[in-house]
């Protein structure tokens, strides 16, 4: 009983430590926390918040690229500003983004407090703050523990057991000294956040630093990254020897790299079904945000295959139809974004898995950058009477090149038993 009561005691001090260093953290910081707010120009009407913190006398401010997004794309539309712990507004401008990393800097007059960068790497399981403005509430103090990166992830993020809140976006996540060692960016909800790491913002700063002016063409910044950025995720891939795995008759690629993960599901459990299915879907869970309405930078892939002992093949070729018909791009893209897809049709026969196949093949491109598409790549199987495999992929924001050799791949990839 006395142990029982022992460890209940240490918990409620290392409880109330925390608290207390939290609330040490903010006092001594909040003067460099800002919310960071877009206004509608026609309403006068706030559109969006988020967080933001200072990071140098001059007056450069951290943030998440899509607290900003709106105001970057549409800037007729938006005025940018801050707000800070005195209740004071102040315009904000742009000096440089990286949509990649998620992060952006801005920029206010000179002078007032900033926060430090931090020098030391973290150890697993360190305790560390989070800093934002949730809901529109006030800035607080979320405390947490740092996890590493993410596994699994293309993109860099650090694991945070915490809640990042939305408003939070764009806040620094600081150590016990108060240095910064993150920037908020997303949650999972039941305390999982993401940070994105203090390495993304210190080369976004020096960059900027290292030019000593804002960036005077901000979305041709944004075309140079993604370009770049689907240079480096194809490469990748395409340099990958695909693992197989078998789904009904077939054998398709499963998870074809760290970062893409695979879910599968069938009717194998309905013994009075008029036909046996099997799915596979495989995507990379996290996308580049360019927009409230659009999305770049993912890899989706998907295989169905179908039997029937029990269909005639007009009935089993309505069925290929119904599931052809569901098939679509895994991205957000809005018409202001992209153009109207084009697709060519084909027939083709793929000699190494003897798989006679009619494939689509479509693309839309992107206004704003040009030379990058998305595209959509769908393929049913035709040489077996009442089975069949239909495999689709889309990829967002990608070169034609980088395209058709993923499409060659994708295809040559999957087999028949």
């Amino acid at each position: 009983m006395y142990k029982v009561l022992f460890g209940l005691w240490l918990l409620s001090l290392s409880v109330a430590g925390f608290a207390n260093e939290a609330g040490m953290l903010f006092q001594e910081h909040k003067s460099a926390l800002y919310q960071i707010r877009l206004l509608e120009k026609a309403s006068g009407n706030k559109s969006s918040i988020g967080s933001g913190f200072q990071i140098d006398e001059h007056g450069v401010i951290a943030t998440n690229y899509h607290v900003i997004s709106d105001y970057v794309q549409h800037p007729n539309k938006y005025l940018l500003e801050l707000l800070d712990d005195k209740g004071d507004k102040t315009p904000l401008k742009v000096l440089d983004v990286d949509v990649i990393n998620d992060l952006a800097l801005v920029k206010r007059q000179p002078g007032g407090m900033s926060l430090l960068l931090a020098k030391q790497p973290l150890a697993q399981g360190e305790q560390i703050y989070s800093l934002g403005n949730p809901h529109d509430l006030g800035m607080i103090v979320v405390p947490g523990t740092y996890n590493g990166l993410k596994d699994s992830s293309f993109y860099d993020r650090i694991h945070f057991t915490g809640s990042v809140n939305p408003g939070m976006s764009g806040g620094p996540a600081v150590n016990a000294d108060g240095e910064v060692v993150g920037v908020n960016v997303a949650t999972a909800g039941n305390q999982i956040g993401f940070l994105v790491p203090l390495d993304k913002l210190s080369a976004l700063y020096r960059r900027y630093s290292d030019r000593g002016e804002p960036v005077k063409d901000v979305k041709g910044l944004i075309g140079q990254q993604l370009f770049a950025n689907q240079n480096k995720l194809l490469a990748q891939v395409l340099a990958a020897e695909w693992q197989l795995k078998s789904l009904g008759n077939a054998k398709v690629p499963a998870e074809i790299a760290p970062f893409i993960r695979c879910w599968g599901q069938s009717n194998a459990d309905k013994a009075d079904a008029a036909y046996l299915s099997a799915s596979s879907h495989c995507a990379m869970g996290e996308q580049v945000y360019l927009s409230q309405r659009f999305r770049s930078g993912n890899i989706g892939m998907q295989y169905e295959w179908y039997k029937s002992d029990k269909l005639n093949r007009y009935q089993f070729y309505n069925l290929y139809e119904r599931a052809l018909a569901g098939m679509a791009p895994d991205n957000l893209a809005a018409k202001d974004d992209v153009t109207e897809f084009n697709c060519a049709h084909d027939l083709v026969a793929v000699v190494s898995g003897q798989t006679n196949a009619k494939m689509v093949m479509c693309s839309r491109a992107y206004k704003e950058y040009p030379g990058l598409f998305d595209v959509a790549f769908i393929a049913a199987s035709y040489d077996k009477a009442t089975q069949g495999l239909i495999s689709h992929f889309t990829l967002s924001g990608v070169e034609k090149t980088l395209a058709l050799q993923f499409a060659r791949k994708f295809m040559e990839s999957a087999t028949w038993n």
